[in-house]
């Protein structure tokens, strides 16, 4: 009888483990991000938030284990981002990191984590070498990137009838690499682009660019710049009269919470590409809400909204795979859709791609706005096959090798 009882106590404990395989007894999540820069108020604290929520929605455990989310700030340096995450893997036992603001940050916390087989949870990085040359098993890409912004943009203003472009772009490797995006996939829709000037970064005064897009009579002028010269540059167009003349102004990169700082009375007719829209439907209401009220009132926006949703399918997967293991729990991620308050059913690639829905968005006048928040109208839409770079074109080994 004793013999018995030893086996069945045994069975159960091989069982209790077998089933909560978890190393450390703790799984820990590392939000990675710019808490103190240029992009602090996008992301930073907020994206901590939505990692916390994720956490806290699922019920704070896993396989019986409590999750604990860390924080801390990479300062848009990719040394300090590398040597953090080297001692979170190593020396704290962090599983996996989040966030990842910028993309010379998120490629080189993914050279750390490859070789240890930690996971990524990226959605605060635009580059698609993430999901190319230096794709990883462990990683994925949530919210956005560069190719699929420029493609709804680029070929749904053209359908609807947008076909000449002239660009105002920051001189520097992210507005080039956007304008020849753009440029490639316009003339696929057989627009054409009629001219551009190129401007450093920085710059205050943007009368003289202002002036040529005018003078070439282009339909759309693209903005194929960010943060604060993005914003001087649709004030100054604004004084310009340029929307109200008819020129369209397209931007290639714009997060809601800088529609918000301008004001619709500026940015009114403005276009733009989310893959995410606090009021798309009842449930991203509902979440929104509730985000707000745990964050001072802050919208969503398409970063936040990707920390929150990779956070969850990452504890949805290791609950699946019955460890935190990072190459299981990552594969187990690719195998399962993501299902949560606006993706149903989206999958992730092989290279790491989360297939998103886009948005082509265009900004509402005061008129048409009823509340705070009301800022876009959709004008078409676009599934995430079609908006992502195919596997056809792609230089990841993952798939070349496969």
């Amino acid at each position: 009888m004793r013999m018995l009882s030893l086996v069945v106590a045994a069975t159960l404990t091989f069982g209790a483990a077998a089933r909560a395989d978890v190393s450390g007894d703790t799984i820990k999540i590392g939000v990675l991000g710019d808490q103190s820069g240029g992009f602090s108020y996008l992301a930073g604290k907020h994206a901590v938030e939505a990692a916390q929520m994720a956490v806290d929605d699922f019920g704070g455990k896993v396989l019986g284990k409590p999750v604990v989310i860390v924080a801390a700030d990479h300062q848009n340096k990719a040394d300090i981002a590398a040597s953090i995450s080297r001692k979170w893997f190593d020396v704290d036992g962090v599983d996996a990191i989040a966030d990842l603001t910028g993309s010379a940050v998120a490629l080189a916390v993914q050279e750390v984590a490859r070789p240890r087989g930690k996971v990524l949870l990226i959605s605060g990085a635009a580059t698609t070498e993430l999901t190319g040359k230096a794709c990883s098993p462990t990683s994925s890409q949530w919210s956005w990137d560069t190719y699929s912004y420029a493609k709804a943009a680029a070929s749904q203003i053209a359908k609807l009838g947008g076909t000449t472009w002239f660009f105002l772009t920051t001189d520097y490797a992210f507005g080039h690499s956007l304008q020849k995006d753009v440029t490639h996939f316009l003339e696929q829709s057989g627009g054409k682009v009629l001219g551009g000037v190129r401007f450093p970064f920085g710059v205050s005064d943007f009368s003289s660019f202002l002036l040529q897009a005018q003078a070439s009579k282009a339909k759309v002028i693209g903005l194929a710049t960010s943060g604060s010269d993005l914003l001087n540059a649709i004030k100054q167009a604004r004084e310009f009269g340029i929307v109200q003349s008819g020129q369209q102004l397209a931007s290639l990169v714009m997060f809601i919470n800088d529609v918000e700082g301008l004001g619709l009375d500026v940015a009114q007719g403005l276009t733009l590409t989310t893959s995410f829209y606090w009021d798309q439907n009842d449930e991203a209401r509902a979440w929104a809400k509730r985000f707000m009220e745990r964050s001072g009132g802050f919208i969503p926006n398409f970063s936040t909204a990707g920390t929150y949703a990779s956070v969850l399918h990452y504890l949805k997967a290791i609950e699946a795979a019955g460890t935190d293991d990072g190459k299981a729990v990552a594969a187990k991620m690719r195998d399962m859709p993501v299902n949560d308050f606006y993706n149903k059913n989206v999958k992730i690639r092989m290279d790491g791609r989360v297939l998103h829905k886009n948005y082509l968005m265009q900004v509402k006048s005061p008129a048409e706005s009823k509340y705070r928040g009301d800022f876009y109208k959709v004008l078409s839409e676009m599934s995430g096959d079609e908006s992502y770079k195919p596997l056809a074109e792609s230089e990841c080994p993952l798939v070349l090798n496969k």
